[in-house]
């Protein structure tokens, strides 16, 4: 895991004022929770709650989250009746809150120390209410596919042109209101356009990586047919966009998507 700089430590604010809540979904993940659960337990803003949110695992999942939150109060554990799905498990995390704040992290992502700490403080500084930051593409024997280095900030219109907050490193104020996943490809993708929207910008708080993301062999991010598919349906049916403009702003996202992994 890559250190951070003295020059990212929050220096602004009243560390500790405000409660993350950090939605988790699990599904049979017991060979890769551990270090994505222990890595939010770690971080320097302790003022966090991990909702564990078993999507009906068939593994050890549920025993070894049960276990975390048997050693620590802040890890609540939810069980889905039966496997929903991780829109629906998000949002079944999304409703147990109650942070000042809500962040997510998959079951095979984790996180910088100083994540949280960092983002919070970025947020004071500026008056913001969406927080993102770089992210690294790690594949399974832990060599560093690419660097995900966002903008400095985003609007609803460059969203459009390409998905700028990785889901593992956004971070948002409740009093935005609302918000839920819906169960359509690209889900966190139309998570955050929503919330943009409300918002008016999210603003990005490192250009140093806070988190890492899990690149599987074969996973639904590797099958680019389909999330062009996805991709189109938001900008039609979600969006409501016009043919030549969803098209305009496909051939933006595609591009952008290409750089991604460069």
């Amino acid at each position: 895991m890559n250190r951070m700089s003295d020059a990212f430590v929050p220096r602004h604010g009243r560390p500790g004022s405000e409660r993350v809540s950090v939605v988790m979904p699990v599904y049979n993940a017991a060979a890769t929770m551990r270090r994505s659960i222990e890595s939010v337990l770690a971080q320097s803003h302790e003022d966090v709650e991990l909702l564990a949110v078993d999507d009906g695992s068939r593994d050890d999942s549920v025993a070894i989250a049960e276990c975390y939150a048997a050693l620590d109060p802040r890890v609540v554990v939810i069980r889905q009746p039966r496997n929903g799905g991780v829109a629906a498990a998000r949002n079944a995390g999304i409703e147990a809150a109650t942070g000042t704040h809500v962040a997510f992290c998959d079951s095979d992502d984790w996180w910088h120390p100083r994540k949280v700490a960092i983002q919070l403080a970025h947020l004071r500084e500026t008056g913001g209410m969406i927080s993102y930051a770089a992210y690294q593409r790690v594949d399974e024997s832990g060599h560093v596919l690419s660097t995900v280095r966002p903008p400095a900030s985003v609007d609803h219109a460059a969203m459009l042109r390409s998905n700028r907050i990785g889901n593992l490193t956004g971070l948002y104020d409740r009093s935005l209101g609302e918000a839920r996943f819906q169960r359509v490809g690209h889900e966190d993708y139309v998570f955050w356009l929503d919330l943009v929207r409300r918002a008016g910008r999210a603003l990005c708080a490192s250009d140093e990586p806070l988190a890492w993301y899990l690149v599987r062999s074969g996973s639904l991010s590797s099958d680019k047919l389909k999330a062009a598919r996805w991709q189109w349906h938001i900008y039609r049916n979600v969006e409501g966009l016009s043919w030549p403009l969803a098209a305009w702003y496909f051939t933006q996202y595609a591009g952008n998507a290409l750089a991604k992994r460069q």
